[in-house]
């Protein structure tokens, strides 16, 4: 295990030890906007799979982009942007196909704290030798605190700790101490204050909107009604409501993200925004 600076800290010290120029690394789109310009900063290659309509994975799907050139893929569970929770099922297919082909998986899990409908997968379960990166950013709301953690093989993990000596040194000693105490806390109540805001947003928008119940973390991804999420972004924007194209986070711009971390009254003021925008 290696202390990171958070897990975008971790997930580049992961890219450079393991990806170089032309390698692939099959990414689940809709993605973490990370992840794409990564792979472009270091001259490897993002191969994007289709997760549409539902953001589940298949198979076929992932088998399809696979190539002599792959070398690792990426799993975000909970997801950003979708909140979707992939299952055991999805997991165990995964591993399955990293196993066939020789890649490496990528686990981010950052959001393992906010599942709502029932325990969590981790990929550590079905792939022994998954690189699984997570972090208190999210869980304690330490986001500019930069502590994250990434577990894995130790000859990758040693070739992490090398190049991290050499750029970020070591995640903050300030934040280290409070990760001691924020480790120890339960966020029980705060998990279900947040399943209390999950199921607001996605009840008002579901109204109006084509969109997916998540299951996990914080966001939730609607279609636009025109198909058009940047256009319904600008249009939100002019209303004074801060959302998010889903172009920033898909090679499709069909949809748009909303971050249901706010308080109930302003979340009921940007339901009723979508509403009159829906119609």
């Amino acid at each position: 295990m290696i202390i990171t600076s958070g897990v975008s800290g971790g997930l580049l010290l992961a890219f450079l030890t393991l990806l170089d120029e032309g390698d692939e690394v099959l990414i689940p789109d809709p993605y973490f906007v990370m992840y794409k310009h990564l792979a472009n900063y270091i001259r490897a290659v993002p191969v994007f799979i289709d997760t549409y309509p539902d953001f589940h994975l298949r198979r076929e799907a992932v088998e399809a982009k696979v190539t002599p050139q792959t070398r690792a893929i990426i799993v975000n569970s909970p997801n950003n942007p979708t909140g979707v929770v992939y299952s055991r099922a999805e997991m165990q297919m995964v591993a399955e196909v990293a196993a066939r082909h020789d890649l490496v998986v990528i686990s981010d899990e950052i959001y393992e704290a906010f599942v709502y409908d029932g325990p969590p997968a981790c990929m550590l379960d079905y792939c022994p030798d998954a690189l699984i990166l997570s972090g208190l950013s999210k869980s304690s709301a330490m986001t500019g605190w930069r502590l994250g953690w990434c577990a894995g093989p130790a000859d990758v993990i040693a070739a992490m700790e090398q190049i991290q000596q050499y750029s970020f040194v070591c995640a903050p000693s300030v934040a280290q101490e409070a990760a001691m105490v924020a480790l120890d806390t339960d966020i029980a109540s705060e998990r279900a204050d947040y399943r209390k805001r999950r199921d607001l947003v996605y009840e008002g928008l579901s109204r109006h909107y084509s969109v997916q119940r998540p299951g996990g973390a914080f966001y939730i991804f609607p279609q636009a009604p025109d198909g058009d999420g940047d256009r319904l972004v600008a249009r939100a924007i002019e209303n004074k409501l801060l959302i998010v194209p889903g172009s920033v986070f898909s090679e499709r711009k069909t949809h748009f993200r909303i971050s249901f971390a706010a308080g109930f009254d302003t979340l009921r003021r940007g339901l009723d925004v979508l509403a009159r925008l829906a119609d």
